[in-house]
């Protein structure tokens, strides 16, 4: 309200265990919203939705996150979602424990999966005397994200290429080689990207992210995904080369499925086109960041920062359970072609994004 925002507020019948009604029309200015079915509208919820142009949701609970998540509709809060294509910006809120279930972590990652925003929760002091992670991050803050959402982007003007997902090198019309990729990552910094007003143009494996600023370029093979990726290079500004692109594939395909009774075939290999050298070898201009994904130590990496003319490099470790092929979550190291190291702590791999392209911006 200070802000210069005007404001509809809803009132679950948790959060009115908690706070008054006359108390938060008295702020609002207006009387708040409790029912869908409380008659002075025939349709709350589409009335709500279509009116606002975004829609907060602090604190959010464990409860409200399953919910949302699956899409309930239920209660007044939950349709008025459901009706609406405003952005969602939701602060969670509840105890470490209930944080740190797989089952609130697999929540978090559906909705942030379906274009939702989400800041927080951060450790601190929560009810019953008890301390951590789980903690609602403060109003101002909140505020501030909303006024990111919705305000002019830091990467307005700019337009980036992101490789999202693993390649499959065919042996024959059955049967490929590939990875355990599954494109979370690259799907990540792509939207981030996007809600941030840059133009992305996204080649990619597997399923895209839906946002009006990624173009999308589905490919298969690392031939294709080559020749997707130098093809979008014109007028680019950065790179994002975080697609997991097979090093080698069948020297020969076999027009016809290999049959079983005829034993196993022998494969000669040849190496795929680099995609990663050849966007710095065409598009030197180009702000380039690699991703490198080892296994154990992660000294490779910075060989790989100096022999690729990256900008930036992303190494993580795929064995850990944090930090592997189709976690939520990433534990990174960022690694410059002179050597220097940043070890990030374990987020989820919509924070890795956020993070990278902080970092993007200020070394570009």
């Amino acid at each position: 309200m200070e802000a210069g925002a005007e404001l509809e507020v809803i009132l679950t019948d948790a959060a009115q265990q908690f706070v008054g009604q006359q108390t938060l029309s008295a702020i609002a200015g207006r009387p708040v919203h409790t029912n869908l079915f409380d008659g002075l509208s025939p349709s709350p919820h589409t009335d709500l939705a279509r009116w606002a142009e975004i829609i907060v949701v602090a604190p959010a609970t464990a409860n409200f996150l399953a919910r949302a998540a699956i899409g309930g509709g239920s209660d007044l809060l939950s349709a008025t979602l459901l009706a609406s294509r405003a952005p969602r910006l939701f602060a969670p809120a509840m105890h470490t424990e209930m944080w740190e279930q797989p089952a609130t972590r697999r929540n978090t990652a559906q909705l942030l999966a379906d274009g939702v925003y989400l800041v927080g929760p951060v450790e601190g002091a929560l009810t019953s005397g008890d301390h951590g992670t789980g903690r609602m991050v403060e109003p101002d803050e909140i505020i501030s994200e909303v006024i990111r959402i919705l305000g002019p982007g830091d990467m307005d003007g700019l337009t980036v290429l992101v490789t999202a997902g693993g390649t499959r090198e065919p042996i024959d019309p059955v049967r490929y080689i590939g990875n355990r990729s599954s494109g979370k990552m690259g799907n990540a910094i792509a939207l981030d990207a996007a809600r941030r007003g840059a133009r992305v143009r996204l080649v990619t494996s597997v399923g895209a992210p839906d946002h009006e600023n990624i173009s999308v370029v589905t490919v298969e093979s690392a031939q294709e995904m080559a020749e997707a990726a130098w093809a979008s290079l014109e007028g680019l500004d950065v790179a994002v080369m975080a697609a997991a692109v097979a090093d080698f594939r069948p020297g020969k395909t076999s027009e016809a499925k290999i049959d079983r009774s005829s034993g196993p075939p022998t494969l000669a290999m040849e190496p795929t086109p680099d995609v990663l050298a050849g966007v710095a070898e065409r598009s030197p201009e180009t702000y380039l960041v690699g991703f490198a994904a080892e296994v154990g130590s992660l000294d490779r990496a910075i060989d790989k920062a100096k022999r690729k003319k990256v900008d930036l490099l992303v190494a993580n470790d795929v064995s850990r359970p944090d930090s592997g092929f189709g976690t939520d979550t990433n534990q990174v190291m960022l690694v410059t072609p002179d050597g220097q190291q940043d070890v990030w702590p374990t987020l989820s791999k919509a924070e890795v994004a956020h993070r990278l392209w902080d970092t993007v911006l200020e070394r570009r």
